[in-house]
């Protein structure tokens, strides 16, 4: 029978044999998972045995080395004597020890895995480990038993969010303003509450999966079980996520599976000697852009590890979810790179790795049967057909894409054409493509932007005058050009671009300063590694205003449900460089024109009846100039085309939301 992803999009159906044979190696995975009627969540258990575990009479130690001749368990509670404790071997790579006393192992105390192997003796973090510790001394890393009393969770009643998703994108060390690493208790006490005010109801946590290198911006993962000891202890990211769950804000972990980071001493790699226990071999182990070590999808006992890891972070911490970092590198062998996805039969080639897309399906099923209402993202910049349909109608499974192609044209527009030549179909055209049935989180610049080797796109437009000329009094022309776009450019994303959306943590004010991470060229320096919270703050700084347009913005988006419609273009005028659409109940003009104001400027509305301009990017409020009247009221008249029409007063480089008048409702007699 014939998938209904060939339904959905007809040009597929040349590549039914493809579609079915994703299917097929699907359910074939799954039977050798699972069997004919086994669930993948009660396979996705390698936490609950594999790693440290207390009991009432002491503590089991268990590992799995499939290499290694000889296994041993070393630490503080031996004095860091090597050989001291030996792990008895029950076969299948499967080694185990048990510490007898509850005091045997205690919280903090720092532990490390020898295994020999090839005749040699290998120092190891255990694989498993929850919590990893780097010495300020030495540098050297050791993993750390956790034996925190339980963690009594307040969320039970709390639903993710799976639709209207406005997700704030974060990185909780450089949350805080102060020179230096952040903590998890100051991102509940200080940066929660800024996020709910603001109106997001997503966060997307960066970072939280343990990295040797803290400049890797979390995506070089080394202990995949082990929340970053630099923001604090495990409890305390409970009781973030907790907090976060009280204000109604969903919980998303950004998910590094694509890669792992190639350190012997930190990481996986190698831990029982060989780089075949979880990786390829050769050259298909190795990304070339990347450095980094490549997952081996096919194994059975690699697919143990990854999804066991996806219900320890949901059932452990409680995340709703997970943003999935590198999917284009993971589907396919050239890892995207060079490739141009201008046709079909890119998706369906000898380049597409089967066994990783097998590896996602499963991955968002377990999701599924851990909890109905989670949420999974793809980062895909290839667009894959059916990333985000349904397994069962031939899809992979998840829930939205990023619609990675919308920072890339804002960015290609500034840095390439003049503003009197922006095309006004090439940006309609961009913010609206979609694979049929699939939902896309809209955004118009992320951490990627962010980063020293580029700029935010505020960055790009003002550079130095941002250092300069953001004082409420300034009326610089280069600012005055950069907070008129960067309004319209958002407007346009939030309003147009997807069925949910994205911001970077600091961007919604314009941050002026990039991120740039302690190194050894920068001085090792946190000064471009924090967030400048003061200056949105300051009634002085223009700064504010960014901040009240972002937090007005999506609460128009919110009360009038505009990511749950589909946008609908009323018309284009490209000569005059005017966007006029309608998304639900909301008529939305936007002049792109940088010195064309235009008078009585006729908008097609829906009906007839009287109508306001709801929302506006030149309200004062917003640091514009109020030449756009919220109170006068347009009376729609109907025109020799048959459509009712208001004229209105649209000046250059501006946006505006017109709404119809409720009619007021006749007493009941």
């Amino acid at each position: 029978m014939p998938y209904k992803i060939l339904e959905r999009d007809p040009y597929l159906v040349p590549y039914e044999k493809d579609i079915a044979l994703r299917m097929k190696n699907y359910r074939r995975k799954k039977r050798e998972l699972v069997g004919a009627k086994g669930r993948l969540l009660d396979f996705a258990n390698g936490h609950e045995y594999f790693g440290f575990h207390k009991t009432e009479d002491g503590w089991y130690y268990r590992e799995w080395a499939p290499a290694a001749e000889e296994v041993y368990l070393t630490g503080d509670m031996v004095d860091w004597r090597w050989l001291d404790l030996k792990l008895t071997p029950l076969g299948n790579g499967v080694f185990e020890i048990f510490l007898p006393g509850r005091e045997a192992l205690w919280d903090g105390c720092r532990v490390k895995t020898v295994v020999r192997s090839g005749g040699q003796l290998l120092e190891r973090i255990p694989l498993y480990i929850r919590r990893v510790l780097q010495d300020p001394q030495t540098y050297q890393w050791s993993g750390a038993i956790v034996d925190e009393a339980p963690y009594e969770w307040k969320d039970a009643a709390f639903i993710p969010r799976k639709k209207e998703l406005l997700i704030y994108e974060c990185h909780v060390g450089m949350a805080q303003e102060r020179e230096g690493v952040g903590t998890y208790r100051e991102f509940r006490e200080q940066i929660l509450p800024r996020i709910h005010a603001l109106g997001y109801n997503t966060i997307q946590i960066m970072a939280i999966m343990e990295h040797p290198y803290y400049g890797s911006f979390g995506y070089q993962v080394s202990s995949f079980f082990a929340a970053s000891s630099r923001y604090g202890t495990p409890r305390e990211l409970k009781e973030l996520v907790d907090a976060a769950h009280q204000l109604g804000i969903t919980v998303l972990l950004d998910l590094v599976h694509s890669h792992a980071v190639k350190n012997t001493a930190e990481g996986i790699n190698e831990f029982d000697g060989t780089a075949y226990q979880f990786f390829h071999e050769g050259a298909r182990g190795e990304h070339p852009a990347w450095g980094t070590k490549l997952f081996h999808y096919n194994k059975n006992e690699v697919l143990h590890f990854l999804l066991s890891n996806l219900k320890f972070w949901m059932t452990e911490y409680h995340f709703d979810g997970f943003r999935f970092d590198g999917v284009t590198s993971m589907i396919y062998h050239d890892h995207g790179l060079g490739t141009a996805f201008t046709d079909y039969s890119k998706y369906f080639s000898l380049n597409t790795d089967t066994e990783a897309i097998t590896y996602l399906q499963l991955a968002n099923e377990l999701i599924r049967e851990v909890n109905p209402h989670a949420v999974t993202v793809a980062e895909d910049m290839s667009a894959m057909p059916g990333m985000c349909l349904p397994i069962r109608e031939g899809g992979i499974g998840f829930d939205y894409r990023l619609a990675m192609g919308e920072p890339d044209l804002w960015i290609k527009l500034l840095r390439e054409v003049p503003d009197e030549h922006w095309n006004m179909w090439q940006i309609w055209g961009e913010l609206t493509g979609r694979r049929p049935g699939e939902k896309y989180i809209g955004y118009a610049e992320s951490h990627d932007q962010a980063l020293v080797g580029d700029k935010t796109l505020l960055f790009r437009m003002c550079d130095s005058h941002m250092y300069t000329d953001m004082n409420c009094e300034s009326r610089d022309p280069v600012v005055a050009r950069g907070m008129a776009l960067i309004k319209l450019i958002r407007m346009a994303t939030v309003t147009v671009g997807g069925d949910g959306y994205l911001n970077f943590m600091g961007n919604e004010f314009g941050h002026p300063e990039w991120i740039d991470f302690p190194r050894e060229g920068n001085g090792w320096s946190y000064f471009y590694c924090r967030r400048q919270w003061s200056l949105a703050d300051s009634p002085f700084l223009k700064y504010q205003y960014l901040q009240a347009f972002d937090r007005e913005l999506l609460a128009l988006a919110k009360e009038e449900k505009l990511l749950l419609r589909a946008p609908e273009c009323l018309f284009i005028d490209e000569c005059k460089q005017v966007l006029v659409y309608r998304r639900g109940d909301c008529t939305f003009a936007l002049n792109f024109s940088p010195e064309c104001s235009y008078e009585g400027y006729f908008i097609p509305v829906p009906k007839s009846g009287r109508y306001q301009v709801s929302f506006s990017t030149d309200e004062q409020a917003f640091g514009g100039w109020d030449r756009i009247s919220k109170d006068y009221v347009y009376k729609a008249a109907k025109h020799p085309d048959g459509n009712y029409k208001v004229p209105i007063y649209l000046p250059a480089r501006t946006g505006l939301c017109i709404q119809r008048i409720p009619t007021k409702q006749k007493k009941q007699n």
